[in-house]
């Protein structure tokens, strides 16, 4: 691709989408390579002293068609839900995979979650199996006698009193025939941050993958090339880490390289992408920042980076114009959501890249910024972000809850809650949510869950959860608490309720700030006016 003029405006002019009839995602990422190239690396693990150990595409097909036959043996059918805790690693991936095959649906959750917000995903879902590891197991065997539809537990260490995943898949031989599935048929359910309720079960089918391939060469330029190798350090449970580099890579037939399951940190993620040749990144916002405290990056490690990809939360102008000197390349911002993503982008190869703006329309989304009457609203004036369907990579709805994805619709566009402005040249800029979505470090977090898990602490009486700016993670969470009568606010106290949350939800979760007051802002209806403590936050900066 080059940036000649009008390379773009051809490109989305002469774009047609090509759905074939019949469509696994599974046998597109995983079993067409495993017939085609069997030797070929699928997915690159980097040790702790970075040594490198390679599983092929042969290897990760055989991995999963024996998995499909263990839990086929324990009654997972067509259409039932498999769970899949694990950080990144070769069996999260033949889970996946498995699942496909069944016809089932996977339900990705992020290794962080804590029993409360395992106990809520799980039972939505009505998951039947789960595949976890020891530390996962734990968790689940606390909140078992709450999820009355789990009878699976397989774990890859055989410990915490779960069945042992590895002796399980030994015992299978290997044959296996994948259900045979559209591109409509349910394949993967990702629950989106609440906002004025609680997380919904986004509903994917199989089309989803092919709804991203367009999104990710047009960022990725030159996708794939010979020696391409992928990685990102984004929990493959978020649709970022999944969707937005994981399954297109493997499509494509690139290995994707992954580490050891720990904490961020900017100069190990440097040295595993010199040393492990990584050419293609998913870099969240958060995460460029976060390198930006690295001493001349460029210098100290030998970078192999054609492009890099980031999306989750507004880049800003001021990380985008350091990423072109301290990396050595622009990065192309894109943009979407749980229930449609991949759907704005940025692509410099293209001449479609300019500081402080997502960029525009990938070729094959229709995507405008409409006023409330569902019309686009002209250049320069505020409104909120929408898609058009047909669009494969929108949902197909929410998990048993017709109501809740009629609502998200205003016609056939979906509408986002994201409000943004497109300037006269077609660049959409990114401006914020009319909703109470607080976006931390590329998650997406919504108070509702956080505030009832606060008040579930028996000093707590009533709670608000809001989004304070954050120059590093775009936004903290803060937290407004009234004790109930009493109980003494204290520095003590406040680090207590904390830990409660991060426990119990997620370490991406918990409130970073707690202030204690007498009272919350409230309608006559009884609801928190959250943009005045959102106001307030801000203020108190």
């Amino acid at each position: 691709m080059s940036g000649e003029a009008g390379a773009y405006e051809r490109l989305v002019a002469s774009f047609r989408w090509s759905i074939p009839a019949r469509f696994n995602i599974a046998l597109a990422c995983c079993d067409q390579w495993a017939i085609r190239d069997p030797g070929r690396a699928a997915l690159i693990r980097i040790g702790e002293r970075g040594e490198a150990v390679a599983t092929t595409f042969a290897a990760l097909k055989d991995r999963s068609d024996r998995l499909a036959q263990a839990l086929r043996r324990r009654g997972v059918a067509r259409g039932d839900r498999v769970a899949i805790l694990l950080p990144q690693s070769v069996d999260t991936v033949a889970g996946h995979f498995a699942a496909y095959k069944l016809g089932a649906i996977a339900v990705p959750l992020a290794a962080l979650f804590g029993s409360d917000a395992l106990r809520y995903r799980l039972a939505t879902a009505g998951a039947r199996a789960i595949l976890t590891n020891a530390d996962g197991a734990a968790r689940i065997a606390g909140i078992r006698e709450a999820l009355p539809d789990l009878e699976t537990v397989l774990s890859v260490d055989g410990a915490g009193g779960a069945e042992d995943m590895g002796a399980a898949v030994a015992q299978e031989n290997g044959s296996f025939t994948a259900e045979d599935t559209g591109p409509d048929d349910p394949a993967l359910m990702i629950f989106t941050s609440g906002t004025t309720g609680p997380p919904k079960g986004a509903l994917h089918g199989h089309r989803v993958l092919l709804g991203h391939l367009p999104g990710f060469v047009f960022t990725h330029a030159g996708f794939p090339a010979a020696g391409d190798r992928a990685w990102t350090p984004s929990d493959w449970a978020w649709a970022g880490g999944l969707l937005n580099l994981l399954l297109p890579s493997l499509y494509h037939g690139v290995p994707v390289v992954f580490g050891p399951f720990r904490p961020f940190d900017p100069e190990a993620a440097l040295a595993l992408m010199a040393g492990a040749g990584v050419t293609r990144a998913f870099l969240p916002p958060t995460a460029l920042k976060m390198m930006r405290g690295v001493e001349r990056p460029r210098e100290r490690h030998s970078l192999h980076l054609a492009s890099i990809g980031s999306a989750g939360e507004s880049l800003g102008r001021e990380t985008f114009e350091w990423a072109e000197g301290g990396l050595g390349l622009p990065v192309n911002e894109f943009y979407g959501q749980t229930e449609g993503n991949y759907v704005l982008g940025s692509s410099a190869a293209l001449g479609v890249s300019r500081a402080g703006a997502i960029g525009k329309p990938i070729p094959g989304h229709h995507v405008a910024v409409i006023d409330d009457d569902g019309r686009e609203a002209a250049p320069e004036t505020p409104g909120q972000i929408a898609i058009r369907r047909p669009d494969p990579t929108l949902f197909l709805g929410y998990w048993n809850d017709p109501g809740a994805t009629a609502e998200k619709f205003l016609g056939d566009w979906m509408l986002t809650g994201d409000l943004a402005v497109r300037d006269s040249d077609g660049y959409v800029r990114f401006v914020g949510r009319n909703d109470d979505i607080i976006t931390s470090a590329g998650y997406r977090i919504g108070p509702a869950e956080v505030e009832d898990c606060l008040l579930a602490h028996p000093a707590v009486a009533l709670a608000a959860a809001v989004g304070k700016p954050d120059r590093l993670r775009t936004e903290i969470v803060k937290a407004y608490v009234v004790l109930k009568p009493g109980i003494e606010a204290t520095d003590r106290l406040a680090a207590e309720l904390r830990l409660f949350v991060r426990a119990r939800l997620s370490a991406a979760e918990y409130p970073r700030e707690i202030a204690f007051v007498k009272s919350l802002p409230m309608t006559t209806t009884g609801k928190v006016i959250r943009r005045e403590l959102r106001e307030r936050a801000a203020r108190e900066g």
